[in-house]
């Protein structure tokens, strides 16, 4: 039986791509920063078998303090243990009730599934139930810019075999509905929209927005977590108010948050996040809940690298119920910490079929762009 003998938390941070380049999109402007770098935080899994397993994360905490998190709380509990024991995971940490422990667990989770799959030399996709579809559609996605800047990335996601675009709202509304309408009116309707203000608005925005865009003739996919976080009384009258979709992204990142908005009839999508989840175990388990409402699903990115893109492509691959496009950056990435990086350029992500997630980290790269020396 393959044991766990080491977990090691990297943090590494990479540049992305300036918006002057193909494909480029920095800098990333939402309502309340921009991003021309990106911290994530990796997860290196040895085991007695010389296999090594890896993960992924992004931390709203310190570098250091998601690094101090792994190598002592969580693996002091998973030395020694089997990986075949990634079932049992989240049942291991039921003391940590007073913090949330599932977001450092979805990363050393992803590790585990990735060194089991080495072990039994399957595909982790196998493991998670079989693909039922052969590769993964994405979404394209663009920070706030001016709408004749806009106009110009709306062509070239198009051109490069995106069908939706999702795009981050600023601080003024009127400047988000002008930018919609001129990326629609650049591509002829050919690209969908997702519009997110990260809880950014009152609802009396919200209705705004949505409304003017529908007098426009242009129907968002759907309008992406407008309001904050157990709001889910407001939630149910916008959606009563608009015939534009209505989802929800940073209340995926709660327990029982997607079981509440169901019951209230609050939502008709929900873009969830493996990390934040607990792990791909309880991406499924949200996705069910979705599956059993009738409520569509797509999958958040957060500037993800080729580790945990690999593990997206194996969650959705094996998931039905994920039947929208998932949001993904990938493409803007220059460097890159596997050794194969994955093509995004015509809209799709191809699903691993080596063992585990199916990638080769570039460890000398890791090296290169590690920031905990």
């Amino acid at each position: 039986m393959i044991t766990i003998t080491e977990i090691e938390a990297i943090p590494v941070r990479l540049d992305i791509r300036p918006l002057s380049e193909p494909l480029g999109i920095a800098p990333y402007v939402t309502t309340y920063t921009e991003f021309y770098d990106m911290e994530r935080v990796l997860i290196r899994l040895d085991t007695d078998s010389d296999i090594t397993g890896w993960g992924e994360m992004r931390s709203t905490l310190s570098t250091d303090s998601t690094k101090a998190i792994i190598e002592t709380d969580i693996a002091d509990k998973l030395i020694d243990e089997p990986v075949s024991a990634v079932e049992s995971l989240p049942e291991r940490f039921d003391s940590f009730q007073y913090f949330d422990i599932d977001p450092f667990l979805g990363g050393v989770e992803m590790a585990m599934w990735d060194a089991w799959g080495q072990y039994l030399e399957q595909p982790l996709y196998n493991l998670l139930g079989g693909k039922v579809r052969e590769t993964v559609d994405v979404s394209f996605c663009l920070g706030v810019l001016e709408p004749a800047e806009s106009r110009e990335h709306a062509r070239t996601a198009l051109e490069h075999g995106f069908d939706v675009l999702k795009t981050k709202a600023g601080r003024d509304w009127r400047q988000d509905v002008k930018r919609i309408v001129a990326m629609h009116d650049e591509v002829d309707g050919q690209l969908e929209f997702r519009l997110d203000p990260n809880e950014g608005w009152t609802t009396e925005e919200a209705v705004r927005v949505a409304a003017s865009l529908e007098d426009e003739g242009i129907y968002l996919q759907y309008l992406e977590q407008p309001l904050r976080i157990d709001n889910f009384g407001s939630f149910k009258r916008l959606r009563e108010r608009l015939r534009t979709p209505i989802a929800a992204n940073e209340d995926m990142y709660f327990r029982h948050n997607l079981l509440e908005l169901v019951k209230r009839d609050a939502i008709d999508a929900g873009v969830i996040d493996m990390v934040p989840a607990g792990g791909l175990q309880a991406a499924k388990r949200l996705a069910s809940i979705a599956d059993d409402a009738g409520i569509s699903l797509s999958h958040h990115c957060a500037f993800d690298l080729g580790i945990k893109s690999a593990a997206l492509a194996h969650l959705v691959a094996t998931t039905p119920a994920i039947n929208l496009p998932p949001d993904s950056v990938y493409y803007a990435w220059d460097e890159h910490i596997i050794e194969e990086p994955f093509d995004l350029s015509d809209g799709t992500l191809p699903i691993p079929e080596a063992p585990g997630l199916g990638i080769t980290v570039d460890e000398s790269n890791v090296e290169k762009y590690r920031i905990d020396r």
